[in-house]
């Protein structure tokens, strides 16, 4: 079994026992350190490779939140707090997972779990297909996926917005989410998929690409902010 090594970023001596006890219990997670704060933590991240930090909010000197602001964090961030306040400004900052204290192991687990399935898709991401083939009249046409800026829904048509013309297609969201990594182009609404490359920032539950500005609805946003969380925004 692949082991992932992660570090705890936390002041609270109870709370650190008690994350150190969950971590043991997980056979694919190794603990590489911990920190009482996160400045120390900080300069652990820029010196070495974590796959997964543990991450506290409020604590002396600098915050959790004011970490993640300050540097690019390529690892999973699970933050840990007993403030509910600060989760919509987690999930901006790209984490995985927001557990409020006191957690249970049943959800440290599945906050974990979410974690190391965030790293066996990146990993995977060399295998992704460059473009696909969709129905259009009566031939089919070649559309390069890196080139899609978004996919939209008109009754019994979907239109592909890509970056040099729209394709119009009867075939369904189901089968482009067949044919597409979710960490490429991914669903955000009844009526729209989004190329996450392609996005250029996302405001009050709208993405804006190019002219754009496309909803994001309650369906779809907890697995939409989930991969944008693998993924630099370009």
């Amino acid at each position: 079994m692949n082991k992932y090594t992660c570090i705890i970023i936390e002041d609270e001596p109870l709370a650190l026992g008690k994350t150190k006890s969950f971590v043991a219990k997980v056979p694919f997670l190794a603990l590489s350190a911990t920190f009482d704060n996160a400045l120390a933590g900080l300069a652990y991240l820029k010196n070495n490779n974590v796959d997964i930090l543990l991450l506290d909010i409020n604590m002396d000197e600098l915050s959790g939140i004011e970490l993640l602001e300050s540097t690019r964090i390529s690892s999973q961030v699970i933050i840990t707090t007993a403030y509910q306040e600060y989760a919509l400004k987690g999930y901006e900052l790209s984490i995985t997972d927001y557990l409020l204290k006191p957690f249970t192991f049943n959800r440290f687990l599945q906050a974990v779990n979410k974690a190391q399935e965030n790293i066996m898709r990146r990993s995977t991401d060399q295998s992704a297909p460059e473009f696909i083939f969709v129905k259009t009249e009566n031939r089919l046409e070649k559309v390069r996926i890196d080139e899609i800026l978004y996919i939209e829904g008109m009754r019994d048509y979907l239109k592909i917005h890509t970056t040099g013309k729209k394709i119009m297609t009867l075939q369904s969201f189901s089968e482009f989410e067949k044919l597409i990594p979710p960490n490429l182009v991914c669903r955000v609404h009844k009526s729209y998929m989004v190329s996450l490359h392609k996005i250029e920032s996302i405001e009050r539950s709208r993405i804006k690409i190019g002219t754009e500005l496309i909803p994001v609805s309650d369906t779809y946003k907890e697995a939409f902010y989930q991969h944008i969380n693998n993924k630099p925004l370009s």
